[in-house]
């Protein structure tokens, strides 16, 4: 079910230094292989928070994250799967999403957000975190065949895999990543995956780290 709110909106994006994580890089794909013919989207200026877990938990994880960032795939394969089933599932954390291109990829760092963010905008945050997943297991045909990949991906969801090619093609949600982009720099993150629990960011997105801030902060909320 489609929740869009539209309006057109200017973006604008760069590369961050990086003192740590992923950083740097370009890359070029094009989506001709592809037999797609959805006309011209509209420009996306807005979507709702990507998340999971209760609103009211008393921790809130926020990731920022680079769909062409090896450490992120690292993170997002073996980490946050252990805080989901440890602590979201069982209502202690509300974890939120965020995109930050910085880019390591000049293409698929912007093109892998675009594609989750019209998934999300198709199904629901479940959706948008699963083809995510996909998105992570498959980096490496991501930067080299980026088209292929969010087209036959979003078809296990039951989303239009024309559509989300044809989104990235036209960034037609580029305002809404570079939303998010703007807010990491903002905040003077500089490298992904950058890992902020109730505010603190985690010295490195490691479980063991992360286990422990998030470990912290609900003592901390147990004790107020």
């Amino acid at each position: 079910m489609r929740t869009t709110r539209r309006a057109y909106l200017a973006a604008a994006g760069g590369a961050v230094a990086a003192t740590a994580g992923c950083l740097g890089g370009s890359g070029t794909a094009g989506m001709a292989d592809l037999s797609c013919d959805v006309g011209q989207l509209d420009q996306v200026g807005s979507l709702p928070r990507p998340s999971l877990g209760p609103d009211d938990a008393p921790v809130t994880v926020d990731a920022y994250e680079d769909y062409a960032c090896p450490h992120c795939a690292t993170y997002s394969l073996n980490v946050f799967p252990k805080i989901r089933e440890n602590y979201i599932d069982g209502g202690d954390v509300r974890y939120r999403f965020f995109d930050f291109p910085l880019p390591v990829n000049e293409q698929w760092s912007w093109g892998g957000a675009i594609a989750a963010r019209a998934v999300q905008d198709r199904a629901d945050a479940e959706a948008f975190f699963e083809y995510g997943k996909t998105l992570f297991e498959r980096q490496s045909d991501l930067t080299s065949d980026g088209f292929s990949v969010v087209h036959d991906a979003a078809s296990e969801f039951d989303v239009d895999g024309c559509e989300v090619a044809a989104s990235v093609d036209q960034e037609a949600y580029r305002p809404v990543v570079e939303s998010d982009r703007q807010r990491a720099v903002d905040k003077g993150y500089q490298s992904t995956p950058t890992i902020v629990v109730n505010g603190e960011t985690a010295a490195d997105p490691s479980w063991e780290t992360v286990k422990r801030t998030i470990d912290g902060h609900l003592k901390s909320a147990s004790k107020s």
